[in-house]
């Protein structure tokens, strides 16, 4: 199903429809011992802490247009951290933030947006007896207007060291014009992965999952390059024996599988 692009649309009154972001990531690593994953915890904890992700989100709200009305800010004990953004209308408005291509780094304004809020929330946790631990991280940008949240999604994903993502998008309510006429979606959308560069693409295994008629997409994205040195935290693959290797190899690849598919795999 093609869906129209609608530029210019002489509107009577506000656009009124709601156009949300969801972009989950997870990070994931083998720590063998409990020093070792209590370490991992509060490495996550201080590179993801409340300070970091505000400076992440308020990039986010530079890129799609947004003047920021207020944060609030939170790290938790004993770990992970949220941040909630509340953001207003922009002054500026590119009608190039409309395309399906990948958005921006931060470096300038690009599109416009009307009262709507930036949220992220991280999620720290460890396997209790086999070593696992990993680190997911939930944003959610909500926006009114002409500008879609999706130009955001470029410096989402080079904002995080992400093994997997998830993304889901949604556009919700309608708007008329001056005749009457309603809009349920006001830009051409086919898929996600239109918003993501291909020098990304290309290191990813991806699904889709569009429902066009309900304006419902949904992307996840796999690593396809496993390096264990990558995945192993307080110690080097050197320090392991061939046969400790597969076996983390093999708890690593699962777990990282189960989170994609969403369902737990029996052992074999």
């Amino acid at each position: 199903m093609e869906i129209k692009s609608f530029k210019k649309l002489k509107l009577y009154g506000f656009n009124n429809l709601t156009k949300s972001l969801s972009f989950n990531m997870y990070d994931i690593c083998y720590a063998k011992t409990d020093e070792d994953r209590k370490g991992y915890i509060e490495y996550i904890d201080e590179q993801y802490n409340a300070e970091r992700l505000t400076s992440i989100l308020t990039n986010v709200s530079d890129i799609i247009g947004a003047n920021i009305l207020n944060i609030a800010k939170q790290d938790y004990e004993p770990q992970g951290a949220s941040v909630t953004i509340l953001i207003s209308e922009g002054d500026e408005y590119n009608e190039q933030s409309e395309n399906e291509s990948p958005g921006p780094l931060p470096n300038s304004l690009v599109g416009h947006l009307d009262k709507s809020h930036i949220t992220v929330h991280t999620y720290p946790e460890s396997h209790p007896d086999d070593g696992i631990s990993t680190f997911r991280a939930d944003i959610d940008v909500s926006t009114c207007g002409h500008i879609s949240p999706l130009k955001a999604l470029n410096y989402l994903i080079h904002s995080f060291e992400s093994d997997i993502m998830t993304m889901d998008y949604r556009v919700r309510g309608f708007t008329r014009d001056v005749n009457g006429r309603k809009y349920f979606i006001d830009h051409k959308i086919n898929s996600i992965q239109n918003y993501i560069p291909g020098s990304t693409k290309e290191k990813y295994h991806a699904i889709d999952v569009n429902v066009y008629q309900e304006s419902i997409f949904h992307t996840k994205m796999l690593l396809k390059e496993f390096d264990l040195d990558n995945y192993l935290f307080g110690i080097s693959k050197k320090d392991l024996a061939p046969s400790e290797r597969r076996k983390i190899k093999q708890r690593l690849k699962k777990e990282m599988m189960e989170i994609f598919y969403g369902r737990n795999i029996a052992k074999v």
